[in-house]
């Protein structure tokens, strides 16, 4: 066990009365609680349209899908994210390409690399906005806009984050939220697409459940007796169960996120006389979710790295590192290209541990024990 965990859960009575609700309502697939979830959640956001997935890799597939990718298209992307990212590209027969981060303050998709990698079979950009802070989204607008690009935000670190006084989400065509366990909403497994374009919110709906016209909640009360199939869809849907969790952690959510800006600046305040950490992010203006916490071991190799990480656990705190660049995994070299920043990042970047219910005095525990780490 360790003295400070990577992550916890905020789950309490109030999930596990909302899970013995809907079993006791005896409707526990994708049903009313799903369709109250997906309506509470676009009004958070201020999106069109919001709809409940399986997970976040099903809302990327389902992106590319709707939006028209296909073999041979070029879709831009970061290779410093989840591989779920990457692959829902593949998934439609797309090809990856990757664009470079900005730098160790901002380990976000560089726009001007983007700028570059445009050619004429460039059809979209995926943008991930790492540890909830946003991309550069003027730029990476202006680019899509001259060049006709369809652009998707992987969001999964950033619910109700904000640029320019909107929600993550929200600026491209089309963005996707992971409610995986450790997310800062969650609901152990789950994801949400949401658009503001009402065919697109249509299209992908039709392909959540297998290209159906109705679903069985509706058949059940009689709204329907039959359904069509107008093409090829997937088993995509999110059950009430899982829903019922999310309705009680939307209620939950800006208390959770205002707690963690406060143990962000607890953390920016203690680590700010070890030299050798760089907190990314630091001095950011607009509201974000810190979904992690990473920092930057200034001019370390890897293996460096790797021994401060060994250090932090032997003191009891457990890290991660968020993530080994996709370019490099056996399955993307053939479409690897120089990330010379990613990569120089990549091998320098520690995950400490955030949420909501973590205390100062942990806090400045953690920091003691990386400072240590530097002996």
């Amino acid at each position: 066990m360790y003295r400070v965990p990577l992550f916890d859960l905020n789950y309490d009575g109030q999930e596990e009365q909302a899970v013995l609700e809907t079993l006791r309502s005896k409707w526990i697939s994708t049903g009313p609680r799903t369709a109250a979830f997906e309506a509470e959640f676009a009004a958070m956001l201020g999106a069109g349209h919001a709809l409940a997935l399986a997970n976040c890799t099903a809302a990327l597939h389902l992106a590319m899908r709707i939006l028209d990718i296909g073999p041979g298209d070029e879709v831009i992307c970061p290779s410093l994210t989840f591989v779920a990212t990457v692959n829902a590209i593949r998934y439609v027969g797309a090809v990856p390409v990757f664009a470079d981060i900005v730098d160790e303050s901002n380990p976000n998709i560089d726009p001007d690399d983007i700028r570059r990698m445009v050619n004429e079979r460039t059809k979209a950009v995926i943008v991930m906005h790492y540890a909830g802070f946003p991309c550069d989204m003027g730029a990476v607008k202006e680019i899509a806009g001259e060049h006709g690009l369809k652009i998707v935000e992987d969001a999964c670190h950033g619910p109700l984050s904000e640029y320019g006084g909107k929600k993550l989400g929200t600026l491209g065509d089309v963005g996707c939220f992971s409610f995986f366990s450790n997310k800062n909403l969650s609901t152990a497994e789950g994801g949400m697409l949401v658009t503001d374009d009402a065919a697109l919110h249509e299209r992908a709906k039709l392909l959540r459940s297998h290209g159906m016209t109705t679903l069985s909640f509706e058949r059940s009360k009689g709204h329907s007796t039959s359904y069509d199939v107008l093409e090829p869809g997937y088993n995509y849907r999110m059950d009430d169960l899982r829903a019922s969790l999310g309705l009680v952690q939307l209620k939950k959510l800006r208390e959770d996120l205002e707690k963690r800006s406060v143990v962000r600046e607890w953390y920016e305040k203690a680590l700010a006389d070890i030299d050798q950490v760089l907190v990314p992010f630091r001095g950011h203006g607009e509201f974000a979710s810190n979904y992690i916490f990473p920092v930057v071991l200034t001019e370390v190799r890897r293996k460096h790295r790797d021994d401060v990480r060994n250090s932090l656990h032997e003191a009891g705190v457990q890290t991660s590192m968020h993530y080994p660049p996709v370019h490099l995994f056996s399955f993307y070299r053939e479409y690897s290209r120089e990330l010379p920043v990613t990569e120089r990042v990549a091998g320098k970047l520690i995950t400490l541990p955030m949420y909501s219910s973590l205390g100062k005095s942990e806090v400045e525990f953690v920091a003691t024990a990386l400072g240590n780490a530097f002996g």
